[in-house]
C-alpha cells in the first residue's frame, strides 16, 4: 500500500534560481470547476506567482489559468483572478510573523495533486542577490566539468 498519492503537475524552477528556500508549506486553493478541468489539461502556470496575506487569510498572486476552449460559456472565466489558499490558522500566524517581522517573501514552488485534491507548495524565501546568483552557476558548472573528467579517467 503506498504512503501518498503524489503526482506533482507544474514545478516552479525559477524560483531556486532567484530565491533562497527556508520553510515549504502546504496549501489547498479554492478553485472553479473549468479552473480545475483546465489544471487537468495542463493549461496552469505559477512562475511568477506570489502570496500576500489580507485579514489573516492567503491569496496567490499570478497564478495564471488558461480556460479551456470547450467549457461553459455560462461563466465569465478571469484567468488572473486572486485565488485564496487554505491554511490552518497556526500556519498562518507563524508566516504572517515571518513576512512582517522578518522580511520573508512568499512564492509557489510547485502545484501537484494530492490524492483528488489539487494542493500547492509555498516556500517562504529570501532573495538572492546577483553575487549568489552567480557562485551557483559556477558550482554547476564545476559539478558538470568534475563528473566529465571522472568519466574520461575511467574509460582510460
Amino acid at each position: 500500500m503506498s504512503k501518498q498519492n503524489n503526482s506533482i503537475i507544474l514545478y516552479n524552477k525559477k524560483v531556486q534560481y532567484d530565491y533562497f528556500i527556508e520553510k515549504k508549506f502546504e496549501a489547498g486553493i479554492v478553485l472553479n470547476g473549468w479552473e480545475i478541468k483546465s489544471i487537468r489539461a495542463g493549461k496552469v502556470n505559477i512562475t511568477n506567482s506570489y502570496v500576500f496575506l489580507h485579514n489573516a487569510q492567503a491569496y496567490i498572486v499570478g497564478m495564471t489559468i488558461k480556460p479551456l476552449i470547450c467549457s461553459s460559456n455560462k461563466i465569465l472565466e478571469d484567468s488572473q483572478r486572486n485565488k485564496k489558499l487554505l491554511f490552518h490558522k497556526h500556519e498562518i500566524s507563524s508566516i504572517y510573523g515571518y513576512v512582517n517581522r522578518k522580511k520573508y517573501t512568499l512564492v509557489a514552488t510547485s502545484l501537484y495533486w494530492k490524492k483528488a485534491w489539487c494542493k500547492i507548495e509555498i516556500g517562504l524565501a529570501k532573495g538572492k542577490k546577483t553575487i549568489d546568483k552567480r557562485e551557483n552557476i559556477k558550482n554547476r558548472e564545476w559539478k558538470i566539468s568534475q563528473s566529465r573528467i571522472l568519466s574520461k579517467k575511467i574509460l582510460d
